[in-house]
């Protein structure tokens, strides 16, 4: 079973509207290294795995819950992106587009269109160009030496990845994202190189892939003087024996240490998606948000103590 925290793993961070960006993101969404593709893999390893080799289980598994918070602060990054874009101030109740004006004119213009048409200004489980997420993505071998040079490759294909992305816009709303998904790649990327160290695999001269010092990106040294990327959780509240593999020298054998948590140790408040009636999102008429809102307050009430029966 699963349980969570309504709590980001890090935080939105404010500025314009840029949907070309959060296409750009999508390949780190929806493509084949990117972050659906990692929990997916991770998980289905987890659930496949045979043996009594729990440390390693413990840490594909633990990789993998995280990777389901990866997958939520992407998405909720390429919703920011997107979240108000075609500059649309009608009231909440105005019919958008009244009188015949084209309210979303510069959505068709824009490289994928499906992000107003289906999306209604929201991330989609596609990649850059447009390519429905598969299935087919997920490699899950059954064999262990085979599984964790798989997730390196996927680790360090998505750490390159995300590198270029990084280049392609200096939206601090995507560099936010983007620099910690670049310092937790690298985490994994120790991880999965930990665990193949144990099985007699030495990788000292060859990590992290790709290898330079992403500390010249100044977002990520903010995280990498935090540690965050020698850091990995396991997620659990009975134990792991994650540990065993993710503790002591990292390989790439730069003095740094493996340090495993239960969780990180910072979260970060969901920010509200504001209302879009452009989109008839959430498309409530006047009664229907007089219920809505009585609800929450009920609901409230219930939380707080205050309500009775």
């Amino acid at each position: 079973m699963f349980y969570h925290f309504q709590n980001l793993i890090n935080p939105i961070v404010d500025d314009e509207p840029d949907p070309s960006a959060a296409n750009a993101l999508q390949e780190g969404l929806g493509g084949q290294f990117g972050e659906m593709r990692t929990m997916m893999q991770y998980l289905f390893q987890s659930f496949n795995f045979r043996g009594e080799a729990t440390p390693y289980l413990d840490l594909i598994q633990g990789i993998g819950i995280e990777e389901i918070s990866h997958v939520e602060l992407i998405s909720k990054t390429i919703s920011k992106l997107l979240d108000g874009a075609p500059e649309y101030h009608g009231k909440k109740f105005d019919v958008p587009g009244k009188g015949g004006k084209a309210t979303m004119d510069m959505a068709k213009e824009q490289q994928n269109p499906h992000h107003f048409i289906v999306g209604a200004q929201g991330a989609l489980p596609v990649d850059a160009a447009g390519n429905p997420w598969s299935g087919s993505y997920v490699h899950c071998n059954g064999n262990l030496v085979l599984d964790l040079l798989d997730n390196l490759v996927l680790e360090s294909t998505g750490r390159l990845q995300k590198c270029r992305i990084y280049q392609m816009s200096e939206n601090k709303t995507l560099r936010a994202t983007v620099a910690f998904l670049i310092a937790r790649d690298e985490a994994h990327e120790m991880a999965f190189a930990k665990a193949l160290e144990t099985l007699g695999v030495e990788w000292n001269k060859l990590l992290p892939i790709p290898k330079f010092d992403s500390s010249k990106y100044p977002e990520v040294k903010k995280l990498i003087d935090a540690g965050i990327n020698r850091e990995q959780y396991h997620f659990r509240l009975d134990s792991s024996q994650m540990e065993k593999i993710f503790s002591g020298a990292a390989p790439a054998n730069d003095g740094t240490e493996l340090v495993t948590l239960a969780e990180p140790i910072e979260k970060y408040p969901i920010p509200a998606a504001q209302e879009r009636p452009e989109e008839f999102s959430p498309g409530l008429d006047p009664e229907l948000d007089d219920l809505a809102a009585a609800l929450t307050e009920a609901k409230a009430k219930l939380k707080s103590g205050s309500g009775k029966g």
